[in-house]
C-alpha cells in the first residue's frame, strides 16, 4: 500500500523537473549576459570614456 502510495506520488509529481528545469534556464541566462559583457566591455568602457571626457571639455 505504501510502496503503492509512493510511486504514483513519484509518477505523478513533475514540479521537480519544472524547478529544475528553470534553474537551468536563469543559469543559461546568466552565462550568456556574462560572456556577452566579458565580450564587449573594452567598447563599453571606451565609449564612458568618451562620453565623460566630452562631458568634461567646455
Amino acid at each position: 500500500m505504501i510502496m503503492k502510495l509512493l510511486r504514483r506520488l513519484i509518477a505523478e509529481d513533475r514540479s521537480g523537473a519544472t524547478a529544475i528545469e528553470m534553474g537551468f534556464l536563469v543559469a543559461l541566462i546568466s552565462v550568456a549576459m556574462i560572456a556577452s559583457l566579458h565580450t564587449f566591455s573594452n567598447q563599453l568602457n571606451n565609449t564612458f570614456l568618451i562620453s565623460a571626457k566630452n562631458l568634461l571639455v567646455p
